[in-house]
């Protein structure tokens, strides 16, 4: 297979992708010294929130921890729960494959879809276009009858669902697994040690190239990447053509996901591990992405309430996320049918109402030289330009906050964003810093989060 898109050519044989090279613009080569150098397209850093959508085959078992890896659980794991589960409910002779033709997403609305991703607050998603199962979202020209074109929805749901977000000026991303269990090319790629690129040439590329030129995602949330390293991938060779003379060069983003030597290391911004949480601001830009059924990723029938986080929890970890200088990817799994379960619909309604009046202090902010303290009760901190916000999780029980660290002038004002126009009273804690605010009488809030405005602080 050859992909021609004009002029000098790298990758192996069996495939090439070639590059032009036109015009006087800053060229990335394909190694991670020059493709690490490229700044990070700003809107990714202003947006802060995303939402992360797991949805497959595997949403038809919808079985156990990590349900998405229901197939390996089943076939390499032999878990015992999942086999039981297989042999109460299906005859002997039932595949994985055959739980595709039950992926029919009968219900799946995609602008229902967006309005609930728009209402989060949410200013980017980033949809599941192929797991780890190897059945692809999308009418992949590489994945014959392991599509959703060809079997279970006959429909383009990549192609669907990113018309939808995009009609509401939400950024559109696509999550990709490089590799794929059980594919016979990539199983014997890995027999030969990785010495063999048949999988790559064929398969993994051609897609991940099919996506950027069909869909233009502004984001690659790329995954399954941790049995080989970046040289099997041609990473390098693929974000260079992805920077340098795809569709979406100026302004796509990419994680560190890109071989087992990557992690953490290379890349737009770093994942380093699912739910990853630092305890100070790393040096370069991160995400944590966070799932709100706390035991899965992929939708799970046996899901307990217990099991979900509650509003007071996704805002703090969210904030926290922030003055740490992340961004905040938030997971649902939704059902084989098409459908957000009401109780991530919920969640995310929650979030977006909170930050219908507390998005000051998160969109487009900045790390502050503290992000936590814990005084009468725990709070962040995060900054925009010469302001300073104090996101507080709980209410007073003497309706007076203490904040160690903001430095109070004669220009000092406080207010509450959800209390506007009112300045707060206040005064100095000590001749070294700080303050106490007397805090205003207000309604329970169902995210236990409040946000002090600091103006004339430092």
């Amino acid at each position: 297979m050859v992909l021609l898109l004009q002029s000098a050519c790298l990758l192996p044989a069996v495939m090439v992708i070639c590059f032009s090279f036109t015009g006087d613009a800053v060229r990335y080569d394909p190694n991670w010294s020059s493709l690490d150098a490229r700044p990070l397209p700003t809107w990714y850093d202003e947006a802060k929130i995303g939402i992360f959508v797991h949805w497959g085959v595997f949403s038809v078992p919808s079985f156990g921890e990590f349900s998405e890896w229901f197939w390996y659980h089943w076939k390499s794991e032999i878990r015992t729960d999942v086999i039981q589960f297989m042999l109460e409910n299906y005859p002997p002779s039932f595949e994985y494959a055959d739980f595709a033709s039950d992926f029919r997403a009968e219900f799946f609305d995609p602008d229902a879809w967006a309005d609930i991703f728009k209402s989060s607050g949410a200013r980017y998603v980033v949809f599941t276009s192929k797991h780890h199962e190897g059945f692809c979202n999308w009418p992949s020209k590489v994945s014959w009858n392991w599509n959703s074109m060809d079997v279970g929805p006959h429909r383009d749901l990549v192609g669907e669902l990113a018309a939808a977000v995009k009609k509401r000026s939400i950024h559109w991303g696509l999550y990709h697994s490089l590799y794929e269990w059980y594919n016979p090319l990539y199983l014997l790629d890995k027999a030969n040690g990785f010495k063999t690129q048949d999988f790559v040439a064929m398969k993994t590329l051609p897609e991940l190239m099919d996506l950027v030129l069909t869909y233009k995602p502004e984001l690659i949330w790329s995954d399954g990447d941790w049995e080989a390293d970046d040289t099997y991938w041609n990473a390098t060779q693929f974000l260079a053509w992805l920077y340098n003379d795809s569709p979406v060069k100026d302004q796509v983003v990419t994680n560190d996901r890109w071989g087992k030597n990557c992690e953490c290391k290379h890349g737009g911004y770093f994942n380093c591990n699912d739910r990853y949480t630092p305890t100070t601001p790393p040096d370069h830009k991160w995400e944590k992405c966070q799932t709100i059924d706390t035991k899965s990723w992929g939708y799970r029938r046996k899901m307990r309430l217990i099991e979900v986080m509650d509003l007071p929890s996704i805002v703090k970890d969210m904030v926290n996320v922030v003055s740490m200088g992340g961004n905040y990817l938030l997971n649902i799994g939704p059902t084989s049918t098409g459908m957000i379960a009401p109780v991530f619909e919920e969640r995310l309604k929650g979030l977006g109402d909170w930050l219908d009046i507390n998005g000051e202090a998160i969109y487009a902010s900045s790390v502050w030289k503290v992000q936590t303290e814990n005084t009468t009760v725990d709070l962040s901190y995060t900054s925009k330009n010469t302001t300073v916000y104090a996101v507080i999780f709980g209410w007073p029980s003497n309706q007076i906050v203490r904040l160690n660290t903001p430095k109070t002038s004669a220009a000092t004002k406080v207010t509450l964003l959800d209390y506007p126009g009112t300045p707060l009273k206040w005064a100095p804690l000590t001749q070294a810093g700080g303050l106490v605010v007397l805090m205003p009488t207000m309604p329970a809030s169902p995210a236990n989060a409040w946000t002090l405005k600091l103006e004339g602080v430092v």
